[in-house]
């Protein structure tokens, strides 16, 4: 079983950019004791041939049909500019 002492504690709660009172310091040590334990714990669980998964389910995502089009929109885009011109976005010049 992995022990983690306050100073061990301490200095995660500083990586973790969490400010830890130091009273509450025993009990972080303590969580993070656990935590390791159940991680030891589960390196025993044996996986040999044990595929990987992405999702609890096997499924697939859906996919739509990959067509090129024109997209035919571009006067419904330009409507929301508040500057456009020539079938272009206008935008102020920032380099003199």
């Amino acid at each position: 079983m992995s022990e983690i002492d306050l100073e061990t504690a301490r200095k995660v709660a500083h990586l973790a950019r969490i400010a830890v009172p130091d009273e509450n310091l025993p009990a972080l040590a303590q969580d993070l004791s656990r935590i390791l334990t159940f991680m030891e714990e589960l390196n025993e669980v044996d996986v040999t041939g044990v595929e990987p998964m992405t999702s609890v389910t096997p499924m697939r995502l859906k996919r739509r049909v990959d067509d090129v089009t024109d997209g035919d929109i571009q006067p419904r885009i330009l409507s929301n500019a508040p500057d456009a011109r020539e079938g272009f976005f206008a935008v102020p010049k920032v380099v003199e």
